[in-house]
């Protein structure tokens, strides 16, 4: 039988691996949740997707962040899908904000912004507070943005932000 101090130890285990602190497994793959209700968010990997793309939806670690924050000429990528895509209708120009928020600086409208994945959700997915689904696997509309476009306007975000202290983005392995 098992003892006091076990029991508390499984069930301390249990709430925070459902917290998302701890995962389920360590070899898991990358799951997606939405912005709007956190259920699970079907984004897949697609025979046209870059492999930077497959590597994202694999290890949720966005290939594009490090690189164009390395050599901000690459940013350009970003910035070019972000303009392209109408983004700038909602966030601004430089991404500062307009009807819609800024996402350059710290103040998150979702705190799992902090994390590309947690950014890719949003934009991906759309949320309940006026952003609308973007990826085209979850709309179920090929005109929409893929994987990979998505990536490049996030990682372009990352150079831009000007929040100032932690950068999360940056420690991903």
């Amino acid at each position: 039988m098992l003892g006091n101090k076990a029991i508390k130890a499984a069930l301390m285990v249990t709430l925070v691996t459902l917290s998302g602190l701890l995962p389920l497994q360590a070899s898991a793959d990358c799951k997606f949740v939405s912005t709007k209700d956190g259920s699970p968010l079907a984004i897949k990997a697609v025979d046209s997707d870059t492999p930077e793309a497959k590597q994202f939806i694999a290890t949720c670690i966005n290939p594009y962040t490090k690189k164009f924050a390395e050599n901000k000429e690459l940013a350009n990528a970003g910035k070019k899908k972000f303009g392209y895509w109408s983004c700038t209708q909602c966030h601004g120009g430089n991404a500062g904000g307009q009807t819609g928020p800024s996402i350059t600086d710290a103040t998150w409208q979702y705190s799992k912004h902090v994390t590309d994945k947690g950014m890719f959700e949003t934009i991906a997915g759309g949320s309940n507070g006026g952003m609308p689904t973007w990826h085209n696997q979850p709309a179920g509309n090929p005109e929409l943005l893929s994987t990979d476009e998505i990536l490049k306007i996030i990682g372009w975000l990352r150079v831009e932000y000007k929040g100032g202290g932690d950068t999360p983005w940056l420690n991903d392995k």
